[in-house]
């Protein structure tokens, strides 16, 4: 490829995800943080799993994107009454039409879409919450020996409710490896709320609108595997996630007393793929140690796991991680 199609390629890029930036604005109020981790695990093809309090457009923000993008979305609502057959699909009797013989047909499952919004997935029992994981892991579902792959892009979201435990089956850590980021809604600013109500109680509402096709989504995730990473970049993240482990030469003595279990090296692969991912959206021409610090909270707080002096003194997965960005910086 010459360098003026790859200029040309990357100024087609840049211009597509302003506008994504640009209609995302127009309907979601503020957000800006999540808005722009949601679009790097995009970017990545890499599953979220988003922790907020009901309330916080979590539905929205998901369907949204999928408005914007030109993509399937469907929603998913967990229940402790859900099977893995109501999000995968199953094989139904019917007659033919044609000689009235009976034969099984496919009823494909809500899992058949690009964009799948996985609310509330802990409230589902480890059964259905494994079809869905494994959905994740291979971009594929099996339904009496039959494989079927699913749609490409194909990219979950799913949601945890922080303060109910009741009723709930939480994910084992290993799963919880399985997702690119962990995501965090907080509650929204003053003037945030006020223009949130203002919009929304009134006679109008802004409609997202399809600026980009799902060819686009594909072209940029190509082009965000392409951003070039630096020696000294790999090295940083290499350093990063070794010290978070208890264990490991560049450990320092509060992560031996906090920390039960450090991070893997998915965490040093997604670490990197975010980078990439970031520095696309920021029109950045290199990752930089910049970018690896602002996805390294989502990467890391369901990678690093706190013991029990941790939990007992109160120390959270966010202490640990932002001691060890400070240590590194």
């Amino acid at each position: 490829m010459s360098s003026e199609s790859g200029e040309a390629r990357w100024e087609d890029v840049n211009r597509k995800v302003e506008l994504i930036r640009s209609e995302i604005g127009k309907v979601v109020v503020g957000q800006r943080q999540v808005v722009e981790e949601m679009l790097v695990a995009l970017l990545c093809g890499g599953h979220c799993l988003i922790v907020g309090v009901p309330g916080l457009a979590k539905t929205l923000l998901v369907s949204t994107l999928g408005k914007i993008l030109g993509l399937s979305f469907h929603r998913i609502q967990f229940t402790p009454d859900l099977m893995p057959m109501d999000i995968v699909g199953s094989e139904i009797l019917q007659n033919s039409a044609a000689d009235g013989r009976r034969e099984f047909e496919f009823r494909a499952g809500p899992i058949f879409a690009n964009l799948i919004l996985a609310d509330e997935i802990n409230r589902t029992p480890p059964k259905t919450q494994a079809a869905l994981l494994e959905a994740m892991q291979e971009k594929q579902v099996t339904v009496a020996g039959r494989t079927m792959e699913l749609p490409v892009p194909f990219i979950v979201y799913a949601t945890q409710n922080p303060i109910e435990h009741e009723g709930t089956y939480p994910l084992p850590e290993a799963q919880l490896d399985r997702f690119f980021f962990n995501i965090l809604i907080d509650y929204p600013t003053l003037d945030e709320e006020r223009e949130i109500v203002v919009s929304t109680t009134g006679r109008k509402s802004v409609e997202p609108q399809s600026v980009v096709s799902e060819g686009d989504v594909l072209s940029i995730q190509e082009a965000a595997l392409d951003v070039p990473v630096p020696e000294h970049v790999l090295e940083y993240v290499l350093k990063l996630v070794h010290a978070t482990r208890p264990n490991a030469e560049g450990a320092d003595e509060y992560i031996r007393q906090y920390v039960a279990w450090g991070a893997g090296p998915r965490a040093s692969q997604n670490l990197i793929r975010g980078a990439k991912a970031l520095a696309l959206l920021r029109g950045n021409p290199a990752a930089s140690v910049e970018e690896v610090e602002a996805v390294a909270r989502p990467v890391l707080r369901h990678r690093v796991i706190p013991n029990y002096n941790a939990t007992g003194e109160g120390v959270s997965v966010e202490d640990i991680i932002g001691h060890i960005l400070k240590m590194m910086g």
